[in-house]
């Protein structure tokens, strides 16, 4: 079967490299423009290494483009991670057409930052989607999808790494066995029993002492590593990684106490101990490090 595989980062090679392994026929690789300044996507050095021809279009809405998948001659064409929109001439070219990986439960969290979101809302559970794209926002019918829980103290780094992106790469490999076979499965999303999030950006995570631990300890989960949850001392920004959710009452904002551990803040019903931080201008440290680097003292009160 001629494959086409679309994507881009980490995410993408990991699934060009599993379909090497199998030694699957991979007639070209598509990716996103090298930006400026910027290093060379991990997918396209594989695919420069491997041989295997590599295009990289600023558009996909163009008639070059879609005379450019229809060059291939693909069966398929599997989309690991892609951010250009790309539409329905271009997405039909290949005799079986074009599936994509989504981490969430579709329709559940459709959107840039569907890993982020369910966290921040204090989700237990989330997952991924395969399925048939169309020219809505992760709206196509699905092919199939896999659950994975969404531990109380594991961050967005936990559930990507660890979980969804191994996931994601055997869900793909699975969708293409399923059309190889001749099993092609299109249920229809259900969208007005779900939900679509915008990028989950610097606004999202800025941290509300006031408001419930729990919905703070989410937000600082759902923001590491990145955007990274943060609170400002005396106007200054320091962004907050490592944390742990911890028991007792106070004033929240206020730190509570210094200790090689790190810092302790109140929350609204407990308390915050923040591990690891980046204040303005450095790098990630430990919060003892920088509460000493300040001189921090108890009593001191964060978000202003």
């Amino acid at each position: 079967m001629r494959i086409v595989l679309h994507g881009q980062q980490a995410f993408g090679e990991a699934v060009l490299q599993k379909l090497l392994e199998r030694g699957e026929d991979v007639v070209a690789v598509c990716c996103a423009p090298t930006k400026e300044g910027k290093p060379e996507d991990p997918l396209a050095l594989l695919a420069k290494d491997k041989g295997i021809p590599l295009h990289q279009p600023a558009s996909w809405k163009t008639p070059e483009a879609l005379e450019l998948m229809q060059s291939f001659k693909a069966d398929i064409c599997m989309m690991a991670y892609v951010l250009l929109f790309v539409p329905e001439a271009v997405r039909d070219a290949p005799t079986y057409g074009t599936f994509q990986y989504h981490p969430s439960l579709c329709p559940q969290h459709r959107g840039p930052s569907s890993i982020n979101w369910p966290i921040a809302m204090g989700k237990t559970h989330t997952g991924l989607t395969i399925f048939w794209p169309d020219d809505g926002l992760d709206e196509g019918p699905i092919m199939l999808q896999k659950t994975c829980a969404i531990g109380a103290d594991e961050t967005l780094g936990d559930i990507y790494f660890k979980k969804l992106f191994p996931m994601g790469v055997d869900a793909m490999i699975e969708g293409l066995d399923m059309v190889k076979a001749g099993v092609i499965i299109k249920h229809d999303q259900r969208l007005e029993d779900g939900t679509y999030e915008g990028w989950f950006k610097k606004d999202s995570a800025k941290l509300d002492w006031t408001k419930p631990v729990a919905e703070t300890y989410n937000t600082i989960r759902a923001a590491n590593p990145a955007p990274g949850a943060w609170t400002t001392l005396n106007g200054a920004e320091v962004k907050i990684y490592d944390a742990a959710r911890m028991d007792g009452d106070g004033t929240p904002g206020e730190i509570i106490d210094i200790s090689e551990e790190g810092v302790t803040v109140q929350g609204n019903g407990g308390r915050i101990l923040i591990k690891r931080v980046r204040p303005e201008a450095t790098g990630k440290i430990p919060a003892s490090e920088w509460a000493s680097a300040i001189t921090l003292k108890i009593g001191t009160t964060l978000g202003s």
